[in-house]
């Protein structure tokens, strides 16, 4: 198959960030709603989730084999490493963020706010100070599918932080409808965050903002829209090493320059949901999309968070 097949160039800068030659790989399928990939650099495997199935599988890259590593899972959903090398995680049914200790046993790490119970936290990074942020829309209690139906107790969906001293859980954002993937920008001045509110009215927003970071690296200003979804609706999202923003939509992975530039796309034959890069060099992006994982070899490496 030619290079045509699995990347779709739509500016020159794009072109040299794919080798024509490497294929987009189906590592596994099976699943109902793939989502959520962390790597794990010290195993060399992949954590991701399978929602409505109600587990976590595990891609053992040395090998190609495929476990489960946890189930029930809370119906989890986004995942990351810390920078304690321990998986920090998104259960819907659990209505938590959560983090996997190094023994195995489980912490909850944000489960209330302000006495209410979360909606569904659905993504979650990790910044360099320890503080964890993680977003709260309603898709795990919207329905039965993704976890348990409910009503929300909040009345609202916010972007949250989680002070790594205190454990206190602050709304930074809550102006949005349906805050769904985030991340921050290399040098941790900006915050992107994907609002998905579509999924609940053809009025609502299908785009990505970015807001400033503060000094103090506690507060968010600003949200301007960095770009709107061409195909579909953005879900959860990994920066390379150069800045560029690699975004799940409808037909595939999306890269966008800094400047906001829609440069490119990974083809994919299912709807994305989330990516993140992995392997010995951080040049393998590992895809959820729909029922399966995939990969694909870039010219480019992934940043790394710690």
């Amino acid at each position: 198959m030619a290079a045509a097949d699995y990347y779709e160039i739509l500016d020159p800068r794009f072109g040299r960030l794919f080798n024509g030659n490497a294929q987009v790989e189906k590592l596994f399928t099976g699943c109902r709603w793939a989502e959520g990939p962390a790597w794990f650099a010290a195993g060399r495997y992949v954590v991701w989730s399978d929602i409505p199935n109600n587990r976590m599988l595990r891609y053992d890259e040395t090998d190609g084999s495929v476990s489960v590593f946890r189930q029930p899972s809370g119906n989890s959903n986004g995942n990351t490493v810390d920078r304690q090398g321990r998986l920090v995680t998104c259960e819907h049914s659990g209505r938590r963020v959560s983090r996997t200790e190094h023994d195995g046993s489980v912490t909850t790490i944000a489960a209330k706010w302000k006495g209410k119970r979360l909606n569904s936290p659905n993504d979650v990074v990790v910044k360099s100070d320890g503080s964890i942020w993680f977003t709260d829309p309603t898709y795990g209690i919207d329905t039965d599918y993704e976890g348990d139906k409910a009503e929300s107790e909040i009345g609202a969906c916010h972007v949250y932080r989680v002070d790594p001293d205190s454990g206190e859980i602050e709304a930074v954002i809550t102006d949005m409808v349906r805050p769904n993937g985030l991340a921050f920008s290399l040098d941790e001045s900006l915050l992107y965050v994907v609002d998905t509110g579509r999924t609940h009215g053809a009025e609502n927003p299908a785009h990505m903002r970015v807001f400033n970071v503060g000094k103090h690296g506690k507060k968010v200003s600003g949200g301007k829209v960095f770009a709107d979804c061409t195909a579909g609706l953005f879900d959860g999202f990994r920066l390379d090493a150069d800045g560029r923003i690699w975004t799940s939509a409808a037909d595939g992975i999306h890269c966008y320059d800094p400047d906001g530039t829609l440069i490119g796309k990974v083809k994919v034959p299912e709807v994305t949901a989330n990516c993140v890069f992995g392997g010995a060099k951080l040049n393998c992006l590992y895809i959820a999309g729909t029922t399966s994982l995939y990969s694909v070899r870039l010219m480019v490496n992934g940043a790394k968070t710690f």
